[in-house]
């Protein structure tokens, strides 16, 4: 079976009436996507935030005509629609094409990212099995792949570690990949303790080895490491919190914070942390610390 897909860019507020012009035109599917580069990065569970501009994805059966169909959806429609294009998708497997653009990433000199349909590239070194999902995380973002980068560098062999705001469980596997004898994630968002658990047993890691809960479940003790790969703002207001999870000669790793953040960071944790490391990517930035009290 064809298909033709149907492709425009507009703005978050004339989303809903440009989805339901598609539904009435017999659209089998819509994807959104971001038309800017512009990251969305922890939201609140419930949330759906979208981006400044939204380009969008609609899939009709082959037989459809593409000229009429533009002229049909834009008939009459108040509201901007910009770089409309089409193309035909002949007898592929549609819902899994765009498999194609994920591919094993390696961090570091033997820490790899693998999608489950994908072979490991090096069998021998550390693979995690892991699929882009609902509580995104698997490493093509620079805060996600400074952390990566870092514990490959640093690996937190027969240590236990903390993952404070886990959202795929992407650090936590990583930290159990590379040695931890116990790691605990939290998260605010019950999605993502679920997506951590899940990905923990697609990996075949045995379950005494890690913990997933809310950020305020009881039982959670200081560690050797802490990981918090979130933004500068939550990273500021909970400081004492998060400083509290490491203990005496421990290290931290903080990231999610710009650039021009970073200074703002650092003070931030300087009661209680000496910095031994800062690492940049693309604007954004990875602080190390060790605790000394």
């Amino acid at each position: 079976m064809s298909w033709l897909q149907c492709q425009f860019e507009l703005s978050p507020a004339d989303l809903p009436i440009a989805e339901e012009r598609l539904e009435a035109l017999g659209c089998q599917s819509v994807t959104l996507m971001d038309a800017q580069d512009q990251p969305l990065l922890e939201p609140l569970p419930g949330e759906m935030p979208l981006w400044n501009r939204i380009s969008v994805l609609a899939l009709f059966p082959g037989s459809t005509d593409p000229a009429l169909l533009r002229l049909a959806f834009l008939d009459n429609l108040d509201i901007e629609v910009i770089g409309w294009r089409h193309k035909r998708l002949e007898d592929q497997a549609w819902e899994r094409a765009w498999m194609a653009d994920f591919k094993p990433m390696r961090f570091g000199r033997r820490l790899w990212i693998v999608p489950s349909w994908a072979e490991p590239p090096e069998p021998e070194a550390v693979n995690l099995m892991l699929d882009p999902g609902l509580a995104f995380g698997s490493g093509t973002h620079p805060t996600t792949a400074l952390c990566l980068e870092w514990l490959d560098a640093h690996p937190p062999r027969d240590q236990e570690v903390i993952d404070y705001g886990c959202g795929s469980g992407i650090l936590a596997l990583a930290a159990l990949g590379l040695g931890a004898r116990f790691v605990h994630g939290v998260d605010i968002d019950p999605q993502a303790i679920e997506a951590s658990r899940q990905n923990a047993e697609r990996n075949r890691i045995p379950a005494d080895r890690y913990r997933f809960t809310e950020v305020d479940a009881p039982g959670m003790r200081p560690a050797d490491l802490a990981m918090a790969n979130i933004l500068a703002g939550p990273l500021i207001a909970n400081a004492s919190q998060i400083s509290r999870l490491v203990k005496s000669k421990g290290s931290i790793i903080l990231s999610g914070i710009l650039d021009e953040q970073a200074d703002d960071v650092v003070q931030a944790y300087l009661p209680w942390f000496r910095i031994t490391e800062q690492r940049s990517s693309k604007g954004w930035r990875l602080i190390a610390a060790r605790r000394e009290d």
